[in-house]
């Protein structure tokens, strides 16, 4: 925990894309993110609460910004929505190129490892935990960073 007391949001594993997810984060071009059900379950996390503030980090783990949740739905992973896609920042421009991008995350071998299924490959119906959020506060280290 940051010695805010604010629980950690983490985009992907540390590398190259959540480097690009925190850009688009404090570009404001991100503005929502999708969790499949499964990882708040494997990971003992209570899922997110509108009005939740929590710290974002970057790869080296340095915090960078703050958001808060304005929404989060559950849904099935063939119902998520070209809105949601969008506000995820990522350039998809369907659900279609959505889904494919995320399944290629959830079906690699970092993912299938955090939540303990070295077989694991999402279907149509499995729970998407589908958050939105705002920037609430930018840290010094971001500032610094984006110079």
């Amino acid at each position: 925990m940051p010695p805010s007391g604010l629980p950690i949001a983490e985009f992907a594993f540390p590398g190259p894309l959540r480097d690009r997810l925190v850009v688009a984060v404090l570009s404001g071009t991100k503005t929502a993110t999708s969790a499949l059900l499964v990882e708040y379950g494997s990971e003992g996390v209570p899922l997110p609460e509108v009005g939740a503030r929590s710290v974002v980090v970057d790869s080296a783990e340095r915090p960078v910004a703050v958001i808060e949740t304005t929404d989060v739905r559950v849904s099935r992973l063939d119902e998520v929505d070209l809105a949601h896609a969008r506000a995820e920042g990522e350039g998809y421009d369907s659900v279609v190129a959505w889904r494919a991008g995320h399944e290629e995350f959830w079906c690699g071998a970092d993912f299938r490892a955090a939540i303990g299924d070295p077989s694991f490959t999402p279907s149509d119906g499995t729970p998407v935990v589908l958050e939105c959020f705002r920037v609430v506060e930018v840290s010094s280290v971001a500032v610094e960073t984006s110079r």
